[in-house]
């Protein structure tokens, strides 16, 4: 795998890790527990493990013509400031239309083994795109448009870092 690609991946792992054993203390009552009618904490990691396996499977249909893509470029560098910059803030946005319908409901341990498995065909995928390849606009980000793979790996990193302080709030809620 690219050494790039490579660094983003184990960041973005040591990051699910690390929040998995945060969560793993809790009841299944804590983990599930919805307060004031909004997402419980079960729901935002199933979010954020959904987000990434649609993204992977878009991914990979687009890897089939990753040589006829153009490269990224200042634009693209310029909206990933902003983007950054919107995940880090505290902004609330909606998940994309019908991604909150086809999130499943999995316990604890069922979300940590599923989302081990997405990460491994992550990992498989990362593994396939050549170090010429890495700044071809691969992704579709629904904001900010046509990313490339760095980017999108970055952007998945934001996402986990943007409801770091919702989980946060609910872990100490409970």
């Amino acid at each position: 795998m690219n050494p790039r690609l490579n660094k983003l991946f184990v960041l973005l792992e040591e990051d699910r890790i690390s929040l998995l054993q945060q969560v793993g203390r809790l009841s299944q009552e804590q983990f599930q527990n919805k307060v004031n009618g909004k997402w419980s904490i079960q729901q935002i990691l199933s979010h954020l493990m959904t987000a990434e396996k649609l993204s992977l499977q878009y991914l990979n249909k687009k890897v089939q013509g990753i040589n006829q893509a153009e490269n990224t470029g200042l634009i693209e560098e310029l909206k990933m400031i902003a983007l950054k910059l919107s995940q880090r803030l505290p902004f609330k946005f909606r998940a994309p239309k019908g991604l909150h319908e086809i999130t499943p409901t999995l316990d604890l341990e069922q979300l940590e083994l599923q989302w081990g498995q997405e990460r491994q065909e992550l990992k498989k995928f990362l593994e396939q795109i050549k170090d010429d390849q890495i700044n071809k606009k691969i992704y579709r980000h629904v904001r900010v448009g046509l990313l490339n793979i760095q980017q999108t790996l970055t952007f998945f990193r934001e996402h986990h870092i943007h409801h770091l302080p919702q989980i946060k709030k609910l872990m100490q809620l409970n």
